[in-house]
């Protein structure tokens, strides 16, 4: 039998009820709604949306992305709207031009860019979940926040630190007052915006699905608890201070990321957090190695449909929906080629997919998934493994590989 593309399996996606984008997703309970009807969504990650959007060819084509997403009947994509600093951070590039370049400067051009956006996926019936920072360095993030406050040298944020260095330095960001305090400026300045193409307010646009606190934010040592909580449900409060349309959540991956599933429940627990996320990452979890992902594959599939009906329990419990918002495998035998075969990673999609799939049918709380990463249209640059300014963005960040999880549209 013929293998079936990733697409083809979003297009069960096409039956199901979804509302015209002039009404904000809300939450009851477990589900999502819509125009008063459960929703429910398929989604990418799509994290360099905006940036892809500050040139003219860019524009161009994310307006032919996003018309070749509602085809396969994607809804929802993942998007990164806040980044910080420049140069070289961890031993990597990052993500630039960013949004915050210095402390308190504010790029207008990026911030434009998300503008033209959301007003695309407006006129596609379609949303977006913005991630306001993150955990990884990639885009700045709380790394950036220490450098600024004068808690990490220049010399050393440059430098690539070792896992346990990271996790040492990372771990600070949560009590320090001036890395919250910079950080607070920077989501107010996201969140009160005005469309300057359309003139309307981010709080009143329902092109947003939600605003999210970070991408995996962590308390990084267990020392660190306690903090992370308190900057979980100080920073959401804000946002609803600001804008009480949109709904909010964390970023978060789950247990992996929390240290322990009842943490990952006491933060998803908070007023101001309307649902849960998880996210999974069997390479990076380690449950495959080197290129073995087919004789791994029962392996991946079974931790992975334990780990989210594992959340799936807790966000029943806590009476919140839940969304797997990122999950990605790479090409067989782990090829960054576009050409190369992705009939592995089609199984193991199918699987998560599976599970919003029951939801819908049962009624019961997954409410979205997204998988990582779409690459739409683009291409990796030929004799370079690992992206440089001019290439084309894809859905794998700078210090990854380029086309390691990106699935493209020919895929």
């Amino acid at each position: 039998m013929k293998s079936c593309g990733i697409f083809l399996l979003l297009a069960f996606t096409a039956t199901l009820d979804f509302a015209q984008p002039a009404a904000f997703v809300t939450v009851k309970e477990t589900q999502f709604f819509k125009s008063g009807k459960p929703w429910y969504f398929m989604g990418v990650n799509y994290w360099y949306g905006a940036q892809a959007c500050l040139s003219v060819d860019g524009r161009q084509r994310v307006k032919q992305e996003l018309d070749f997403l509602m085809q396969q009947g994607v809804t929802n994509v993942r998007v990164l709207a806040g980044s910080e600093g420049i140069g070289q951070i961890n031993g990597v590039k990052r993500v630039e031009p960013s949004l915050q370049p210095r402390l308190g400067e504010f790029d207008e051009n990026i911030l434009k860019a998300l503008d033209f956006l959301l007003i695309e996926l407006g006129r596609r019936h379609m949303n977006a979940v913005l991630f306001l920072t993150n955990n990884w360095d990639w885009s700045g993030g709380f790394v950036q926040y220490l450098n600024w406050s004068g808690n990490l040298t220049d010399s050393a944020m440059k430098m690539k630190m070792t896992w346990d260095e990271n996790r040492d330095i990372t771990s600070q960001y949560y009590s320090c007052k001036p890395c919250v305090n910079a950080f607070e400026n920077q989501v107010k300045k996201i969140v009160s915006r005005v469309n300057s193409i359309s003139g309307i307010k981010y709080t009143n646009d329902a092109a947003i699905m939600a605003w999210e606190l970070a991408n995996e934010p962590r308390p990084m040592r267990p020392a660190a608890i306690p903090a992370f909580i308190q900057w979980t449900n100080n920073i959401s409060t804000l946002i609803k201070s600001i804008d009480n349309n949109h709904l909010v959540t964390t970023g978060s991956e789950g247990e992996m990321g929390t240290e322990t599933i009842e943490v990952f429940a006491q933060i998803h627990s908070l007023k101001n957090i309307d649902y849960a996320s998880i996210h999974i990452w069997p390479k990076n979890w380690g449950w495959f190695s080197d290129t073995s992902i087919s004789k791994s594959m029962n392996q991946i599939i079974d931790n992975s449909n334990a780990y989210i009906e594992k959340h799936e329990k807790v966000t029943k419990q806590i009476g919140k929906p839940l969304v797997i918002e990122e999950f990605g495998l790479p090409r067989n035998l782990q090829s960054f080629l576009p050409k190369s075969a992705v009939s592995l990673r089609d199984k193991y999609y199918q699987s998560v997919f599976d599970f919003l799939t029951n939801s819908y049918n049962k009624n019961e709380g997954i409410g979205g998934v997204n998988f990582w990463a779409y690459g739409g249209l683009g291409q990796p640059a030929a004799n370079r493994i690992f992206w440089e300014m001019g290439d084309d963005l894809l859905g794998d960040p700078p210090q990854e590989e380029q086309g390691l999880n990106s699935v493209f549209n020919t895929d």
